[in-house]
């Protein structure tokens, strides 16, 4: 069942009801933002909402800042408590409160005050589940010991620096390499910690293409991090006081003991779905709540809002279940505003996301490539290296890699990594594939340029320009992987250096011809115009010059290498 199939159910009112119930049971983004939007639209409900913790709206993302001290006070990460929310929105907000049963038949919660023990029923005409979800524990021996640590809640956080202040930890073993074990991963090296990251994928950040996701290994590796990819922790070792070390198998099956002297267990989170499914509300493929586009589940006046909910692709419009606060806020605002008689409906989601590793942004929005492939798509892919704003003003590279659909030109997705800028260019391409761009409108954006912020052709006009003249044009692109793969296959392939003899002589692409630019037109002869013809320099614009000499000399298959030979040398490091 899709989100855009799921039936209609009736739980909102068309007119607001005087007197109106509404039960929240979460208190952290989705869950505030849909009593708060609630009553901007009506003064008449009454709106009480139970969270079993005692933080409510918190920041969980920089929960990691406060353990590595650029956050002083884990409670600047809780800036609303309960006594504001209420004086603010006329909202009772019960802390310490935890909603153990839905009856949806007699529309009622059972909550239990978690500091008396005392149960008691509360009714209502609307209930908002925002439970989001729970830290996933993964099944080794001793992951339950003194000193492994989930980072959820601000309670996490404040018991990691307790740990490491009393017991002037220096060495940390971070199972996953996901968002929150890479920020975990800077912030306690920054802190002074010795720091073994375990991911048992071939690379960190594992939402990401392998060519992208390879430059944040090596960014860790920079900073002294110990990444062991397709590593898994079997077994955690220690005692009544606490964690000494761990066990690892590595890729080729052999053994490994690290010492260590906390654990954190960043390997995934997944919805809190018990309440929802004692309603009687569906679940969706993904395993989280479904819900229609105003956040309505299968049963009659039980919403889900925020982590727990499921959602649907702006793409492919197909079920996804991307857990983010950017996303929780928006459904709980559209859920508070249906319910009380607003048109608020949600418009799906890309995966927008950016996350700081050390000295790199590292950004993606919508499709990577393999998901595209996967989806059915023929696509064009670009990877775009340009400075971030000219190198006179500091300017450092930036990498984009933008995937679009061959067949309508369509921009499908992008991932960018820089030390600045990243956030910036996928903010402008995640608008882009919103509102269907083509590859060609890129280049018509008109987006601000000063020296100190930009190039006056922006990477992101530059990635326009080179998808649409590979879609459109009569510039093709090709991949390293996608070069490689066909001289794997036994294609006889002439690859053609265009660079000078100073650039070639520090690294080039195996079995390529080297012809500068300056001498491409005289020296065309030496090449087969029959033949297939790759053209390449450091990052694509030189190569993209020499494979038009070559077209306007009569060669008709010829491509310019994606990246250039940086990329290329990427790609090179990432076969190992």
């Amino acid at each position: 069942m899709t989100t855009e199939s799921l039936a209609m159910t009736e739980n909102s009112t068309d007119e607001e009801a005087p007197g109106l119930r509404i039960v929240v049971v979460g208190a952290v983004a989705a869950g505030t933002s849909a009593a708060a939007k609630a009553r901007r639209n009506t003064e008449a409900a009454r709106i009480t909402v139970y969270e079993r913790d005692l933080d409510i709206s918190y920041s969980g993302c920089g929960l990691p800042y406060f353990v590595g001290g650029e956050v002083e006070r884990v409670d600047q990460l809780t800036p609303r408590d309960a006594a504001w929310f209420a004086e603010r929105y006329g909202v009772e907000v019960r802390t310490g409160h935890e909603v153990v049963a839905v009856d949806a038949a007699a529309r009622t919660v059972t909550v239990r005050d978690l500091a008396t023990g005392r149960m008691f029923e509360d009714g209502y005409d609307e209930l908002v589940l925002a439970t989001g979800v729970r830290p996933v524990t993964p099944s080794i021996p001793g992951v339950d010991s003194p000193g492994v640590f989930p980072v959820r809640a601000p309670s996490h956080a404040r018991a990691i620096d307790t740990w490491i202040t009393e017991r002037d930890a220096r060495r940390a073993l971070i199972i996953g390499a996901g968002y929150i074990g890479l920020e975990m991963a800077e912030q306690l090296t920054l802190r002074g910690l010795k720091v073994t990251v375990v991911e048992a994928a071939g690379h960190a950040m594992p939402r990401m293409d392998p060519d992208m996701s390879a430059r944040v290994d090596a960014e860790l590796r920079k900073h002294g991090v110990d990444l062991r990819l397709s590593t898994t922790v079997t077994e955690i070792r220690g005692d009544h006081d606490g964690v000494t070390g761990a066990d690892l198998l590595g890729p080729d099956g052999a053994t490994e003991h690290v010492a260590t002297d906390l654990v954190i267990a960043s390997v995934g989170v997944r919805p809190n779905t018990e309440l929802a499914r004692q309603a009687g509300a569906e679940l969706g493929p993904t395993g989280a709540v479904a819900v229609d586009r105003r956040q309505r589940t299968t049963v009659d006046h039980v919403w889900a809002v925020g982590d727990v909910s499921e959602s649907f692709h702006a793409i492919t419009r197909d079920p996804v279940w991307v857990p983010l606060g950017s996303t929780a806020n928006k459904t709980g605002r559209i859920a508070g505003d249906a319910m009380t008689g607003g048109t608020l409906e949600h418009r799906g989601i890309l995966g927008t996301s950016v996350v700081r590793v050390f000295d790199l942004g590292v950004a993606q929005t919508g499709l990577t490539e393999q998901q595209a492939r996967t989806a059915g798509y023929d696509v064009e892919v670009l990877h775009n290296i340009k400075p971030d704003r000219p190198e006179y003003l500091g300017g450092r590279p930036l990498v984009i890699k933008a995937v679009a659909d061959r067949a309508s030109g369509r921009l499908l997705g992008a991932q960018a990594i820089g030390a600045s800028g990243a956030d910036k260019r996928i903010d402008i391409l995640a608008t882009a594939i919103t509102f269907g761009a083509d590859v060609a409108d890129l280049f018509h954006l008109d987006l601000a340029y000063s020296p100190t912020y930009a190039t006056t052709k922006d990477p992101v006009h530059y990635t326009g320009m080179a998808l649409a003249n590979a879609i459109h044009g009569r510039a093709p692109l090709i991949t390293p992987a996608e070069l490689d793969r066909r001289r794997s296959d036994g294609e006889k392939i002439q690859v053609v250096d265009v660079r000078s003899a100073k650039d070639r002589a520090k690294s080039a692409v195996p079995d390529s011809v080297h012809i500068p630019l300056a001498d491409l037109r005289t020296r065309a002869a030496e090449l087969d115009p029959a033949l297939p013809t790759i053209t390449y320099c450091n990052k694509g614009v030189t190569g993209n010059a020499g494979q038009n000499v070559l077209r306007n000399l009569g060669f008709t298959d010829v491509a310019n290498l994606s990246g250039g030979n940086q990329n290329y040398q990427a790609h090179a490091g990432l076969r190992g």
